[in-house]
């Protein structure tokens, strides 16, 4: 009996597998106009404490977007979670697909290393965390065509027409697990931010854990995020405000400035 009922349950998971990835959007890069290189500010609020800030440089180059972050708690946060982060992440700017991301975090007394290396079939990352003389690393790998990092993602949406009511699903990995995230486009309103006033396209994102059976998991931590994008040629992030299992955090765009061509 026992044996069945694990066979059912085998074959149960193996269809909705199947489902959930039906559902993804074909792939197919919009043709938006390309992203200037630029670099950008922003600030975290946690309710109405300012947390942490980031740093933000994105350039192309030989055929790739490369983008460099650098972020950091402050004020009361730091002084509660002293966190210090900075990724490289490398994206073809042809297809929108990543190749690479590295990343640093460091949080009180552990550093955590992630490397990930994107393939036209999957990805393979690999994470070293120390704590002292104490090192620990594990590799993990998942096969999906056509899988997102986090900055190969917002170039891949950006491309896209974002009328009112469409909905992209994509399979993102930004760091050691897949995630199946639905992107739905709200409307289109008014914002106003430390960086300025736009026109803006308003984007529901939900995002859902992809396990090691390929089955679908509620993230523990997030719940959903609303994004605004400026409704223009650049289509930058503006405002991010996402529904955590703390509360409600949010980032704001404090400055933009856009890097001189060279003569």
């Amino acid at each position: 009996m026992r044996v069945t009922l694990v066979i059912f349950f085998a074959a149960v998971s193996a269809i909705f597998a199947q489902d959930w990835e039906a559902t993804v959007t074909p792939y197919a890069p919009g043709p938006f106009p390309e992203l200037k290189p630029v670099h950008l500010q922003y600030s975290f609020g946690w309710g109405s404490v300012i947390a942490a800030s980031l740093d933000l440089h994105i350039t192309q180059q030989n055929g790739h977007y490369r983008l460099e972050g650098s972020g950091a708690t402050t004020g009361a946060a730091r002084a509660l979670w002293k966190f210090d982060g900075k990724q490289t992440a490398v994206t073809d700017a042809r297809t929108l697909l990543p190749i690479e991301v590295h990343e640093t975090e460091i949080a009180r007394n552990k550093t955590s290393e992630t490397e990930i290396n994107f393939t036209a079939t999957g990805v393979s990352s690999r994470r070293e965390e120390r704590r002292g003389a104490a090192v620990k690393s594990k590799t993990r790998e998942f096969a999906f065509p056509h899988l997102m990092s986090m900055s190969s993602a917002l170039l891949y949406l950006r491309s896209q027409a974002l009328t009112d009511g469409t909905v992209e699903r994509i399979v993102v990995y930004p760091a050691t697990t897949a995630y199946l995230c639905t992107v739905n486009v709200r409307g289109h309103e008014r914002l106003t931010v430390p960086a300025g006033s736009y026109d803006a396209i308003k984007l529901d994102l939900q995002l859902t854990k992809i396990d090691k059976n390929r089955g679908l998991k509620a993230h523990k931590k997030f719940k959903r995020a609303t994004v605004w994008l400026s409704n223009d040629n650049d289509r930058l992030i503006l405002r991010i405000e996402a529904q955590i299992s703390i509360g409600t955090v949010s980032a704001d765009l404090q400055s933009v400035q856009f890097d001189h061509p060279k003569p």
